[in-house]
């Protein structure tokens, strides 16, 4: 699934924006970055077909600092042959554990923080397996471009629990999973983690 033209246009948009606004101290050019904002949210709307940009435009003002790709942890945790995933509330269907990584934090601590708070499961990351740009994975679209880095880690302890975004964990074989959530996890990604897995020597896979 390639990247519209109009979102990566609208996102560069977004981009240069987003650092004029943090860089720029005359007045007037800061109406020219907040109007340029403004078109972003306006493009993307209008290329996803929605009634109405304002949602866009509040996301957009909310994100400050030099605009960079987001990064996106997942963690690859296995018992008995068996993969963890956890069952997203927001679409009722199941992806690895995983999350933002927060300011301020190793992407290896977020990646563990993410599995314990969304499954229940302390899990000890033991590899950083690949490194992916997710506008090349076949990932439904979204507004800003993001890096996902998928660990795998051992599971030293707890017990599944519920969160705030999750209502479930559970291990599944690689060949009875469960409906994924393509926004977070594609099947091809699930069965490269199945390969670390399998072959622990297996370099880190990279876009």
């Amino acid at each position: 699934m390639s990247l519209p033209s109009w979102l990566s246009r609208a996102r560069r948009l977004q981009a240069i924006a987003q650092s004029g606004l943090t860089y720029s101290q005359n007045q007037f050019d800061v109406q020219r970055y907040e109007e340029l904002r403004d078109i972003a949210a306006d493009m993307m709307a209008a290329g996803a077909s929605l009634p109405d940009s304002s949602p866009i435009r509040e996301l957009f003002a909310q994100q400050s600092g030099y605009a960079t790709p987001k990064l996106d942890v997942r963690v690859a945790a296995f018992r008995d042959n068996r993969i963890l995933l956890v069952h997203e509330l927001q679409d009722g269907a199941w992806t690895l554990p995983g999350g933002w990584v927060d300011i301020g934090e190793p992407p290896s601590i977020a990646a563990a923080r993410e599995a314990r708070e969304e499954s229940g499961y302390e899990v000890r990351i033991t590899k950083l397996a690949a490194l992916f740009d997710r506008n090349l994975h076949g990932h439904p679209h979204m507004a800003f471009h993001t890096y996902k880095l998928f660990f795998l880690g051992d599971v030293t302890g707890g017990s599944p629990h519920d969160s705030n975004e999750t209502a479930g964990a559970q291990f599944f074989p690689e060949h009875d999973l469960p409906p994924l959530s393509l926004s977070r996890v594609t099947p091809r990604q699930i069965a490269h983690m199945f390969e670390h897995f399998r072959n622990p020597a297996l370099p880190t896979s990279f876009d």
